[in-house]
């Protein structure tokens, strides 16, 4: 068990290190972000004394190593826009979209369960087709589309919930539907598949033998055991949908860490990118990490590569 969590361990930390070259190339091709900070008509001096100053006239592979070694000890930078530690400015935006990842991953799961069950209960009737097809909408939809379909219906025709900001209940609603959307798919598929197996065992065959009533054996035991692959994967949704929600709160302006990157982007300030991405990676990887490890310990023969 030990060397199957070292290796699971070393796995992560190498991703973490790949994302962070890759993160760090791709903000450099961005642009120069002194243009962005100096008006146009500064001189030529002060230009190149700034860029000295923020250590972008270094070659790429040292501003590289520097990064690193500093967010290592948990120091990514200081923010050009916001003038102020990225990290701690991470931080402050995260519980919003937490928040935000939350509530879509309820809405996801509280759609997909009961249409998974009922499509493997009504397995190859209009239900399990019905399923298939919302399924396949799911998967077909971007969540930046799904949200501006809910503005302008929800917000702009209806006027029933507010279509920017946040603040209230209200204002959750239609982010976490347009961000939770996409993984219905997924979920429904997975407690599908785990319903009819658990369906076809001997215990809930011999159930019905001895007259136990079809909704207990549906919803009581089926679901209880058919419900285990995916509550072991919902740090991965969880996780996923921090990382994923950028496009969304810059739709519905949330003020989240996704918001935040993205205006970082437009700004060029490297190190609230930096932080914001490789920060939203990690936790990827260690949802991943740590669901890897779930499956080590309840099979033994996943942890000795069996």
């Amino acid at each position: 068990m030990l060397g199957y969590f070292a290796r699971r361990l070393l796995q992560g930390f190498m991703s973490i290190v790949g994302a962070s070259i890759v993160i760090f190339t791709i903000t450099r091709l961005t642009g120069d972000p002194v243009v962005l900070m100096l008006p146009p008509e500064a001189p030529p001096d002060v230009i190149d004394a700034l860029r000295i100053k923020l250590g972008l006239d270094l070659p790429l592979w040292r501003q590289y190593l520097i990064f690193a070694g500093d967010a290592l000890q948990g120091d990514f930078g200081r923010s050009y826009r916001w003038e102020m530690p990225a990290l701690d400015l991470v931080l402050d935006r995260l519980p919003a979209t937490i928040l935000l990842s939350a509530v879509a991953l309820a809405f996801s799961m509280a759609v997909a369960i009961p249409f998974g069950v009922l499509s493997a209960v009504n397995r190859g009737g209009w239900v399990d087709r019905f399923g298939k097809v919302f399924a396949m909408a799911g998967q077909a939809m971007p969540n930046f589309w799904v949200g501006l379909l809910l503005i302008l219906i929800f917000a702009i025709h209806l006027d029933w919930l507010p279509a920017y900001g946040a603040g209230t209940p209200a204002h959750v609603v239609m982010p976490a539907i347009a961000l939770g959307w996409y993984p219905v798919a997924a979920q429904t598929r997975i407690v599908r598949s785990a319903m009819l197996d658990v369906l076809d065992s001997d215990y809930i065959r011999m159930g019905r033998s001895v007259g136990t009533p079809e909704f207990s054996l549906v919803w009581k035991y089926a679901l209880r055991n058919a419900a285990i692959p995916l509550i072991t994967m919902l740090g991965v949704y969880f996780a996923a949908m921090l990382g994923g929600s950028f496009v969304v709160e810059v739709v519905f302006a949330w003020p989240g860490l996704g918001r935040t990157v993205v205006e970082a982007l437009f700004a060029r300030d490297f190190p609230v990118v930096q932080a914001g991405v490789l920060f939203a990676a990690a936790m990827f990887v260690v949802a991943n990490l740590l669901v890897d490890l779930s499956y080590g310990i309840v099979d033994p023969r996943i942890r000795h590569g069996r």
